[in-house]
């Protein structure tokens, strides 16, 4: 019995589902960022969502004799490869005339996070996974996004 995660090597239909979802899915998320205004917008998700579910595919795609073991290597050194990528997004700016410092990009470093894991599910074949994990970003870039507004400025900055 076949799992969610293996695939036939030339089941290229399966595959190119597989890399559709992915796609969509940093298409769903990069442009609410694109319209936010964002550095990290549209095809930077779209990009790191298909090449997630890309290097997850490599492993079972070469029908080696454990692919699971192997896709779980490729998962930990894109979290690792992708948590550095983000980190690379955060900057500290600080206001010399308020003598105080902010650091900025710390969503956009989260979504590319969340963004690569949501590809590796759909590299996987879990489609229930990234599609509820998917509404789930959605929700906070779009509804928690407003309803941060109504948080004291005082208490976001002791936060």
């Amino acid at each position: 019995m076949a799992t969610p995660i293996l695939l036939h090597p030339n089941d290229w239909s399966g595959v190119t589902l597989r890399l559709s979802e992915a796609l969509l899915i940093g298409g769903l998320i990069g442009w609410t960022r694109q319209v936010a205004g964002k550095a990290a917008g549209l095809r930077t998700h779209m990009l790191v969502t298909v090449t997630t579910a890309l290097l997850v595919l490599i492993p079972v795609q070469l029908n080696v004799s454990q692919p699971e073991g192997s896709i779980s290597y490729v998962i930990q050194g894109i979290s690792t490869g992708v948590g550095f990528l983000g980190a690379g997004m955060i900057l500290r700016q600080s206001d010399q005339e308020a003598q105080r410092s902010s650091v900025k990009g710390l969503t956009s470093a989260s979504e590319i996070w969340v963004s690569a894991a949501l590809g590796a599910c759909a590299g996987c074949g879990l489609w229930i996974l990234s599609l509820v994990g998917a509404v789930l970003v959605l929700m906070i870039l779009t509804i928690i996004k407003h309803l941060e507004r109504l948080i004291p400025v005082r208490l976001k900055e002791e936060i």
